[in-house]
């Protein structure tokens, strides 16, 4: 059983379009589904859902709601509960300061990407950590082409790439979100 407390943050800015210039992209409902669901199976203690645009945030609100409170989650109940650990935020600070406040301590950040940096740490050293240490992380997650190099440099940890033995890496983020949190806190 792990020490640690662990979120998840999907940032939707500072990412990367395919010419790898910065943009912000847009919320997707299939991301909110899958994320939540996952992220709640592996127990995390919250996904924050962060988008810099009010518009994007209040579509994200009208989701969330149907399935909270609406007919949705009357439905499927078990959506309901997944959906129970989303939040939305406008940016990484308001993300980092809502965890500060919770806990009582500084998350430590932990950026993944399918680009190799040269200070990444591996899944198991990462893994030892969160289990032996009574600690909080957040890992944050880019959409579009990934988290812009200013960000990925200012945090606490890289986490290497996801390996599968191709040369192809570009999994959509709701599959990498669902492989990083299981070598991260799955079942060993």
């Amino acid at each position: 059983m792990r020490k640690s407390k662990v979120y998840v943050a999907l940032l939707h800015y500072p990412v990367y379009n395919k010419k790898m210039e910065v943009i912000t992209t847009s919320i997707t409902n299939l991301d909110i589904h899958d994320i939540a669901r996952v992220a709640r199976t592996y127990d995390v203690d919250g996904f924050f859902l962060v988008h810099p645009l009010t518009t994007q945030r209040e579509l994200a609100g009208q989701i969330l709601d149907y399935w909270q409170q609406g007919y949705g989650g009357e439905y499927n109940p078990d959506r309901k509960e997944a959906f129970r650990i989303v939040r939305l935020a406008s940016s990484l600070e308001e993300v980092l300061e809502t965890i500060t406040r919770e806990t009582g301590r500084a998350p430590k950040t932990v950026a993944t990407d399918a680009r190799v940096y040269p200070n990444t740490v591996g899944y198991g050293a990462l893994r030892e950590e969160m289990a032996a240490q009574t600690g909080t992380y957040v890992v944050l997650f880019g959409t579009g082409w990934g988290l812009a190099r200013e960000l990925m440099m200012e945090t606490d940890f890289i986490l290497e790439p996801i390996a599968a033995g191709s040369s192809y890496n570009h999994l959509s983020v709701r599959s990498a979100v669902a492989i990083i949190l299981d070598r991260l806190l799955g079942d060993r």
